[in-house]
C-alpha cells in the first residue's frame, strides 16, 4: 500500500477548523445556562399550567432537563428561606395571631414519588396518596395582612414526627428564635390534644379552637362524671357568656372555657379557650372566623404556584420545590400588598400583558383569511 503523505494529507486540505491553542474557543461547546434558586423561583411564577422540569427546559436556551433535575437534586432549601424573605415584610402587634393547620399535596396518581404517603384530605373528602404539609401563618389583625412564616413536611416513616410534633416544633421556633410578637394560637380540631393546650398555656399564651363534641368534660368544680360535651346542659347565660368546664385528663388548676357557637342552621361548633377575659359567644365566632386565613393560603398556594406539579421521585427535589413554590406566594403576596390587587390578579396579568402585545404584532396572523 502507498504511503500517505501527511503532508499533504493534513487537516487544512480537508477544511477542518484549526486546532492550535488560540482557537480553542472555536470548538467548544456553547455555555450552558446555570440553574439557581431565583430562576426556578422565576420559571414557578412566570408559568401558567405547566409545572414540570421538562416544560422548564424546553422554554430556556442551553438549559436541560438534566440540569434542572441535578440541581434540585443536590440543593437544599428549607423553610427557613420563607421566613428570611418574609420577615422584613411582617409588621409584628402584641394581638396578633398564629395559625396552624395541615394540607395534602395531591399525588393521587404517583407510584413512586418518595414521602408520598396515603392520608385524609379535606379538599377531597377522604383518603389520597400525597404529601402532607403542616403550615404556619402570621395574622395581624391590625393590618389584615397575613404571611405565611413556617413549614413541615409530614413524614413520620422518615422522622418520627407527628403532625402535633411538627406544631409543637414550630411554636417554640418561633418564640424562641423568631421572637415575633402573638397572643393567641389558633388551631384546627385535629390539633387540640391535651399535650400541646398545656404547651401553649406554659408558654403565655392563648388559644381558640374548635374541639370534637365526643370530648370528655364536666362544669367547673363539679363532681359529676365526666360525659360528652354535647350532652352537657347551657343555661341562658352560659350560651352568650361561656361555660366554665374541666377536661378530662387535664390538670385541676388548668382553667379552660367552652363555647357553644352557631356556625349555620345545621351546624353548632364547641370551642374551647384558656382566655379568661372572653365573656362573649360572638366575640369568640369573630376570633375563630380569622383561621379560615390558612385555608386561603392553602388555596392560593397550590393555584398559582405549581407547588403539588412537581413529578420528580426524589424526595429531596419534592422539598425544594415546595420551597421554591412558598418563595413565590411570599412574592405575589408581596406585590398584591403593595398594588393593592388580589394574587390572582397579578397571575393573569401576565397572560393580559402576553395578549395585548400579540394583539399588536400578531406571530400567528388572520390576515392570509380575511
Amino acid at each position: 500500500m502507498r504511503e500517505i503523505d501527511h503532508k499533504v494529507f493534513s487537516a487544512n486540505a480537508l477544511n477542518f477548523p484549526c486546532v492550535k491553542p488560540h482557537c480553542k474557543n472555536l470548538m467548544s461547546r456553547p455555555p450552558q445556562k446555570k440553574v439557581t434558586r431565583l430562576s426556578y423561583c422565576q420559571y414557578l411564577l412566570s408559568s401558567q399550567t405547566n409545572y414540570t422540569l421538562t416544560h422548564y427546559a424546553e422554554h430556556v436556551e442551553a438549559l436541560s432537563h438534566d440540569m434542572i433535575n441535578r440541581y434540585l437534586r443536590t440543593e437544599k432549601l428549607t423553610a427557613r428561606l420563607v421566613w428570611e424573605q418574609v420577615k422584613s415584610h411582617i409588621s409584628p402587634s402584641k394581638n396578633g395571631y398564629v395559625v396552624f393547620d395541615d394540607s395534602v399535596l395531591d399525588k393521587n396518581f404517583s407510584h413512586h414519588i418518595e414521602s408520598v404517603r396515603q392520608q385524609y384530605s379535606g379538599n377531597a373528602h377522604g383518603i389520597i396518596k400525597g404529601i402532607g404539609l403542616v403550615n404556619c401563618i402570621y395574622v395581624n389583625p391590625d393590618t389584615e395582612q397575613f404571611w405565611l412564616i413556617d413549614y413541615r413536611l409530614f413524614d413520620p416513616e422518615r422522622d418520627g414526627k407527628s403532625k402535633i410534633d411538627h406544631v409543637e416544633d414550630m411554636l417554640q421556633n418561633l418564640v424562641n428564635h423568631k421572637k415575633l410578637l402573638f397572643s393567641t394560637v389558633l388551631m384546627d380540631t385535629w390539633y387540640v390534644t391535651n399535650r400541646l393546650m398545656l404547651a401553649i398555656n406554659k408558654l403565655g399564651k392563648l388559644f381558640y379552637c374548635p374541639i370534637k363534641s365526643n370530648r370528655l368534660g364536666r362544669k367547673r368544680d363539679s363532681a359529676d362524671p365526666y360525659q360528652r360535651i354535647d350532652t352537657l346542659t347551657w343555661t341562658e347565660e352560659e350560651e352568650q357568656q361561656g361555660k366554665e368546664i374541666q377536661l378530662r385528663r387535664l390538670p385541676q388548676v388548668f382553667k379552660v372555657k367552652l363555647f357553644r357557637v352557631t356556625v349555620s342552621t345545621r351546624r353548632r361548633d364547641y370551642v374551647l379557650t384558656n382566655d379568661p377575659s372572653q365573656q362573649c359567644t360572638d366575640d369568640t365566632r369573630k376570633v375563630c372566623a380569622i383561621r379560615w386565613l390558612i385555608e386561603q393560603f392553602h388555596r392560593e398556594v397550590k393555584q398559582l404556584t405549581g407547588i403539588e406539579r412537581c413529578e420528580c421521585r426524589k424526595q429531596r427535589i419534592q422539598r425544594n420545590h415546595i420551597a421554591c413554590a412558598a418563595l413565590v406566594w411570599v412574592r405575589l403576596k408581596v406585590m398584591a400588598y403593595d398594588t393593592k390587587e388580589t394574587v390572582y390578579q397579578i397571575k393573569r396579568n401576565l397572560l393580559s400583558n402576553y395578549l395585548i402585545q400579540e394583539l399588536k404584532a400578531p406571530r400567528v396572523s388572520m390576515m392570509d383569511f380575511a
